[in-house]
C-alpha cells in the first residue's frame, strides 16, 4: 500500500474528526470544564457527543471488521492488549488531570491551534513536550 494513500486517509480522517469536534462545540474548553462542573454550571453536551461516538462504534465496528482489510491499508492494526496495567492507569489519570485543568485534549487542541485559539498556543507545545518526554523515559 502506498504511503501517500495512507497519509491521505489519515489527513481525511483527521479533517473529518476535527469538523465533528467543531460542529459539536467540543473545541470550546469551557464546554468541557462545564461538563466536569457537576455541582455548578453543568453542561451535558460532552455526554451526548461521547454517547453518539460510542453508540456508532458499537453498531458499526463488527461490520467494519468483517472486511478482509481497511480500504486503504493491507490489514487492520488493532492492539492485542487486553489488560489494565499500571502504565495505562497512570496515563489515563494524567490525561484526565490535564483535560480537567486545561479543558483541552489533543484533538480539540489541534483544531483550536488551527484557528489560533490563544490557549492552544501554550497547550500544544506543552502537549508535544510531554510526548517527547514520554518517549525519552520509555525509550521508544
Amino acid at each position: 500500500m502506498s504511503s501517500l494513500r495512507i497519509t491521505l486517509a489519515a489527513l481525511l480522517s483527521g479533517a473529518l474528526f476535527g469538523l465533528g469536534l467543531a460542529l459539536s462545540g467540543m473545541t470550546d474548553p469551557l464546554r468541557i470544564l462545564g461538563f466536569l462542573d457537576v455541582f455548578g454550571d453543568f453542561d451535558p453536551a460532552l455526554l451526548f457527543v461521547l454517547g453518539g461516538a460510542v453508540g456508532t462504534t458499537m453498531l458499526l465496528f463488527r461490520f467494519v471488521l468483517r472486511r478482509p482489510a481497511p480500504l486503504w491499508d493491507e490489514r487492520f492494526r488493532i492492539s492485542d492488549l487486553r489488560g489494565v496495567d499500571r502504565p495505562l492507569l497512570i496515563g489515563a489519570a494524567l490525561f484526565g488531570i490535564g483535560w480537567g485543568l486545561a479543558g483541552y485534549c489533543p484533538g480539540p487542541a489541534l483544531v483550536g491551534l488551527g484557528v489560533l485559539s490563544p490557549e492552544t498556543l501554550w497547550f500544544v507545545p506543552a502537549m508535544i513536550a510531554g510526548m517527547v518526554l514520554h518517549r525519552l523515559v520509555r525509550g521508544k
